[in-house]
Parts: structure tokens; C-alpha cells; sequence
């Protein structure tokens, strides 16, 4: 593979599913099955689920699969890369051309969740790379999330739609600016340790 950055757009997000449940199973089958991904690539083996496609679908389906897991009550946990702009990355071009009609944002519209998460953005190839991260960092304070320094990570507090959502315009606003992001994530909700 050549040492270059692609010119496709294709958004991924490679992420594993944790509910804290002996029910475990079906709580990941079922949010998967809950959640309308028509419009990304799809590939699930025994450690991650990956999606393709369009960033809204990505991002759209991710937070679809997290609330669905975390509205039965358990403690729920997801860890996941997102990516774009990969070195190689033009399996699924099919699915560039989907709208940009998200297609579960009304299905979860009414799902209220706390959660907590820890993210960290990697503009790659980038000399003021320090630059683009604090700019965000900045901006999630505005963002309607409590937003606090931790080692290698920025913690963001508050609603999970609004969590997606800074991540989400966070990934949108660096890749505008840099051709290959990554971005790692993760987010937490109904855990115990917020009962004490």
C-alpha cells in the first residue's frame, strides 16, 4: 500500500459494544437490530462492529446503537475509533451516494440518557496538530456538555445526543481542515459508580 493519504470521504467507526449484563447478548443483538443501517457498509465479527459510508450515517448510527443499549438500564460501555480519510479506503463507494436523511435520529429522539466519555482527536500528518485539538476543545464548552481535562483524553459530561453531537462536529470541523483524522472514544452510561 502506498504511503499516502486517499482522497475518499468514507467515514468509519470501528467500535465494541460492553453492556454489564449476564443479558449481554441480546442487549448488543437487539440495539443493532433496533437500528436502521441501510445506508452504511456493515461488518461484525467476534470483537468489533465496523460501519462505512457517508460522516452524518456514521455518526447517526453509532449514537443509535449506544442509546438502544443504554435505554434498558444496564450499565453500558462503547470504545470505537472513528476515522476518514484512510490510506486505501474505497471499499463502499457504493454508499457515498446515499442522501444525507438520517435515518434514526427521529427513532431516538425521545430516548433521554446521562453518560460520560473520554475522547481524543488525532489530526495525522499535522505540524500544529496541538492547534486544531484545543481549538475543539474550545468549542465543545459551548456545546451543551461539561467538558474537563484528563490525561490523553478531553471528558465530555451531559446528554448522549449532545455528546455525539460535539464529537461529531468536532471530527467535521478537523477533517475539513486536515485529509486523514482519527478520532477515539469512550462513553459510559447508568454505571454504578455514578449511584454513590
Amino acid at each position: 500500500m502506498e504511503n499516502y493519504c486517499g482522497t475518499s470521504r468514507i467515514a468509519g467507526c470501528q467500535f465494541s459494544l460492553h453492556p454489564m449484563s449476564r443479558d449481554f447478548e441480546n442487549i448488543i443483538l437487539s440495539s443493532l437490530e433496533k437500528t436502521d443501517t441501510s445506508k452504511v457498509w456493515k461488518e461484525t465479527d467476534d470483537v468489533t462492529t465496523l460501519i462505512r459510508g457517508k460522516m452524518i450515517h456514521v455518526f447517526d448510527i453509532t449514537k443509535a446503537i449506544f442509546l438502544h443499549a443504554a435505554s434498558t438500564g444496564e450499565h453500558v460501555a462503547m470504545n470505537g475509533t472513528f476515522s476518514i480519510g484512510c490510506p486505501g479506503d474505497t471499499d463502499a463507494d457504493a454508499y457515498m451516494d446515499e442522501s444525507d436523511t438520517t435515518l434514526n435520529k427521529e427513532m431516538v429522539s425521545s430516548i433521554s440518557q446521562k453518560a460520560g466519555c473520554k475522547f481524543s482527536l488525532y489530526p495525522l500528518g499535522e505540524k500544529d496538530y496541538m492547534d486544531k485539538i484545543y481549538e475543539q476543545i474550545d468549542l465543545s464548552k459551548s456545546r451543551g456538555v461539561q467538558v474537563s481535562s484528563t490525561h490523553y483524553a478531553t471528558r465530555l459530561d451531559g446528554d448522549v445526543k449532545d455528546i455525539f453531537r460535539t464529537l461529531e462536529e468536532s471530527f467535521y470541523l478537523v477533517q475539513e481542515k486536515v485529509s486523514h483524522v482519527t478520532m477515539t472514544f469512550s462513553i459510559s452510561a447508568n454505571s454504578p459508580s455514578n449511584k454513590a
